[in-house]
């Protein structure tokens, strides 16, 4: 699992990540090809020999994950398995409590589903005489007939999506950019999976477009926090003082940010 401040690789530079999965399906599981018992529940588990010294567990939506040592036997896996069956069966079921909350916010792509736009649930309309996708009330219209199929009209609902994204984005830097008196090299919308926004050595920022379902406020400290970055391209002391002058109800934000995405990977 991703922690805060953890430095990635992009291409040429390192850079710092606001980490957050975001409404992203879940890669296919492994086949579990064992299983234990713990605490009365049969629990199928995935196993990675490695070069590592000690055991290992994850916990994703893959399930529970073992890597060992390549001299470790059965036995003794299963004896370390147990021996952490607390902490694993109570894993198990935060992921699977969040799979079903994440179901239940999966958009369904057709006429009635909803997206969620600046944090307000807007209804899908088609209209083949319509052009375009707008924004009508509490509805997304989309220029195309009812019978088109999810996959296009996902596709178009996303593009516009990306557009109020960048239109909102490109309002926003420059006032945290002159409030920091430092601007980023240049900007970029990003579509990364695992991240909200990211800012390398060079002063270039890229900002999650899927931001555009949360309100304002938390789309504002995404854009603060990697402008704050310019500043102080680390997680210490310092940074978190830059990011309060820039926007100075951060916690609060931040905190319901990491409530909303459901993880303990937030930064």
């Amino acid at each position: 699992m991703t922690r805060p401040g953890r430095r990635s690789s992009e291409p040429g530079q390192a850079a710092l990540q606001l980490t957050l999965p975001f409404f992203q399906p879940p890669p296919p599981p492994p086949p579990a090809g064992r299983s234990i018992n713990l605490e009365g529940e049969l629990i199928g588990y995935w196993l990675r020999r490695t070069k590592r010294r000690t055991i290992g567990f994850t916990i994703d939506e893959r399930g529970l994950g073992v890597t060992i040592p390549r001299w470790v036997t059965k036995a003794e896996t299963e004896a370390a398995i147990r021996e952490k069956s607390r902490w694993i069966t109570r894993q198990l079921a935060r992921w699977r409590e969040q799979s079903e909350q994440r179901s239940q916010l999966a958009t369904r792509w057709e006429a009635g589903g909803r997206v969620r736009v600046f944090g307000t649930e807007r209804v899908l309309a088609l209209d083949e005489q319509a052009r375009g996708v707008t924004l009508d009330g509490d509805r997304i219209v989309v220029g195309m007939s009812p019978e088109a199929g999810a996959e296009r009209l996902r596709n178009r609902v996303h593009g516009w999506l990306q557009e109020q994204a960048r239109a909102y984005f490109a309002s926003r830097v420059p006032v945290f950019s002159a409030r920091l008196g430092k601007a980023p090299q240049r900007w970029a919308l990003s579509s990364a999976r695992t991240r909200w926004g990211s800012c390398t050595r060079d002063g270039s920022i890229r900002l999650n477009w899927r931001l555009i379902h949360f309100r304002t406020d938390v789309i504002d400290y995404v854009i603060a926090h990697e402008i704050a970055h310019l500043r102080e391209l680390n997680h210490s002391a310092r940074f978190w003082a830059t990011v309060s002058d820039l926007f100075p109800d951060f916690e609060t934000v931040r905190a319901e940010l990491r409530a909303a995405s459901d993880t303990s990977a937030a930064d």
